[in-house]
Parts: C-alpha cells; structure tokens; sequence
C-alpha cells in the first residue's frame, strides 16, 4: 500500500497545483478591463463627434444663441472645449464616443458585461458633468433617433487639480424628460446595456452660462467580469477532482486486494487447517508445541501457561522453540494463527458475522479483535472481506 499512497499523493499535489494555476487564470481572465482611452489599441473601436442643444452634428459647432463645442484632443486624451449660451431654455454641450464596426461604420456595442467605468477628470474652471450612456429601448426606440433611445446617466465633479472618477454602470438614472417624453411610466427605472451607439461626457444643467470650459478626460476604462471562465472552471476542477475521487478509491480496492492476497499467500503455513508436516520437525518437543498450539489455538482461555501444562515443555524453552523455528514469540504467533484462519474465514464465508469469526478463533473480544485484524491487515475484517468478494 506504501507505493499506492506515494502515487496517490503525486497526483494529489499535481491536481491541487493545476487546480490553483487553473483557478488564477480564470479569475483573472473573468476581471474585464477594456481601455477606450488611450483610443490606440481600445478594445472597443469609436471616433469622436459632439453633441448640443441644436442637434446638428459637427465636431465643431454655434448654435444661433452662441452654443459652441470644439475638440481639442481625442487620442491619447478626450480633451475639448465648450461655450453654454446664455438663454431661457435648457442648453448642453457634449462630447461623443460613437462606437464603431470594423468598416469604421456606426455600430451599437454591447456593454452589458461591465459593471462600472472609471477615468481621470479635469476641468478647468471646475465644473459638474455628466457622463452618459444612451441604449436601445425596444420600447420606444428607433435606430435613426438617438433622441428616442433611453439614456441613463450619471454626475460627477470634476476639478482643476483632476479627479479619479468611478461610476457604477448598473445604477446610472434616466432622465425625467425621456419618460415624459414617450409618456412612461417613472417606476420603469430598468435598462439593459446591451446595444450602446456611444457614450457622452457634457455639461449639466449646473453648468454656468456663457463660460468657456475645457475638459480633459484619460485613462477611460470599462470594467465587467465574465462570469464564463468561472463557470468553466467550476465545470473543469469538479471534474478532475470527481475524476481524482473515482481513481482513488478503484486503485485503493484494487491495491488493496493485492495486498491482502499477498499477505494470504504468505500466510499459508500458518493456516490452522492445513495438516502440519511432522518431517521438518525431528525434535519431538517442537512437533509438540506446534501441535498444541495449531489445535488449540481457539480457545479463547489459551496462553503460554495453558501450552506449558499441554506440551510439558518449560516456558522459556517453548518461545525459543517458536523464535528458532517461526521468528515468533508465543504471542505473536498465536495472534497470527488466529488472524489467519480469521482471513480465510472472512474470505470464504459469506455467512458468518465479523463477531462469530471473531469467537471461532479465540478473541472474545470483538473490538479487540478488529483491532488485531486492521494491524496485521491494514484494514477492517469488513473492508477485508468486500476486498476478497471484489
């Protein structure tokens, strides 16, 4: 069993060590961290445009009333410009990531992975901004009206000095105006982020009229986990570790029963029922003794005095007898008599309990006697005879 335990526990350790390997690879795979700026090698492909209160898309434009939005920058850095114009109604002015196919055609993005954005901002003179993130509605929107898509946002401040900005994606609120628009109900707060035509940072209605204003976005990531790799690890060290248990216990049964027949086959000249050979045994008083002791070996009273009075043979002489002879003592040797027949019981006879083969061959004390048996067996007289029926 030595050499099944020394494999058993090479193949624990290299599991364990491609389960640990495996498990930091998937949880690193399953934190989603897509960068959109620097724009060079963004995971998500997008072009710049801007956005106001006129609706008119150009990367620079006025409106009648002296509404202006101007980009600086948009590679390495979002960095633009922009004027609100002094007027009773509602003005904005914004800057747009508009996602993009690999054509470099308008494309909607699915950002329903990601969980939260974060980025560095800075403005100057400070200001409160908005970032937000217009998504299809299947409700009420149509693919050539963003106007009609529902556009959950969020606030942020944002300073001279810069500020690291970090927003939960899956709390942003959609605006008053959108459900007033399309006449819905304010209880349904729910979006899905699941087809993005773009994201946009602009002003608020904080904002200070006719200002100039410059902002400067970096460092703009997604993050999301992909709960997939944890799923597929799950899958993967259920199965190794199931696949490990089943080859665990069919090597140990059958490693098992080798042994167990291996220590039969060695046990045989000690078997209480085989006849023993006189011839070897010239010596009257050593025939004597191994003659006592094979036909007497289940009384359970049976001890070296009892085999003194049968043999006439003195003590001392007796266990030199057995040491000269089996490498034993008395002790020993009637323990490993009794044990013997106990196997060839167990192994042959299906009828018999644990405790009535525990009394045949002279234990009168079951617990002791599977005590005994799982020394000399390295197992219980149950397990023992399932492994002999195996």
């Amino acid at each position: 069993m030595g050499a099944f335990y020394r494999k058993a526990l090479i193949a624990f350790v290299c599991l364990l060590a491609g389960s640990l390997l495996l498990g930091v690879l998937c949880v690193d795979r399953s934190h989603l961290r897509t960068r959109l700026l620097p724009a060079h090698g963004s995971g998500l492909p997008w072009h710049i445009g801007t956005s106001s209160d006129n609706e008119k898309p150009d990367k620079t434009r006025r409106d009648a009333a002296g509404t202006s939005v101007a980009i600086h920058e948009a590679r390495q850095r979002l960095r633009f410009g922009f004027r609100l114009a002094p007027a009773p109604r509602y003005r904005f002015a914004a800057a747009d990531l508009l996602f993009e196919d690999r054509n470099g055609k308008p494309a909607h993005v699915d950002l329903s992975r990601y969980d939260s954005v974060s980025f560095q901002a800075r403005c100057a003179p400070a200001n409160t901004l908005m970032l937000s993130v217009p998504t299809f509605d299947d409700r009420v929107s149509t693919p050539d009206h963003l106007l009609s898509y529902r556009t959950p946002s969020a606030f942020f401040a944002c300073s001279t000095h810069g500020t690291r900005v970090d927003i939960d994606l899956s709390r942003l609120e959609t605006p008053q105006w959108w459900f007033d628009m399309f006449k819905l109900d304010l209880s349904h707060h729910g979006y899905k982020l699941d087809r993005v035509p773009k994201m946009t940072f602009g002003s608020t209605f904080q904002s200070p009229t006719d200002t100039l204003f410059t902002v400067e976005i970096s460092e703009l990531i997604l993050h999301g986990r992909d709960v997939r790799y944890l799923y597929g690890m799950g899958a993967i060290l259920a199965s190794a570790w199931a696949g490990f248990g089943f080859w665990f216990f069919r090597a140990h049964a059958a490693a098992l029963v080798a042994e167990v027949r291996e220590k039969l086959q060695k046990d045989l000249p000690f078997v209480a029922y085989q006849q023993l050979s006189l011839e070897p045994h010239r010596d009257r008083e050593k025939a004597a003794v191994l003659r006592f002791i094979a036909t007497h070996y289940s009384d359970a009273g049976m001890d070296v005095d009892k085999a003194v009075a049968g043999t006439g043979v003195n003590r001392n002489k007796l266990n030199d007898i057995l040491k000269a002879e089996l490498g034993f003592t008395f002790t020993a040797y009637l323990n490993k008599l009794r044990l013997t027949e106990a196997a060839r019981l167990l192994s042959e006879n299906d009828a018999l309990a644990v405790a009535e083969i525990a009394y045949s061959v002279g234990y009168a004390n079951v617990s002791y006697f599977n005590k005994l048996f799982k020394e000399e067996y390295g197992c219980t007289p149950k397990a023992f005879r399932t492994a002999c029926a195996d």
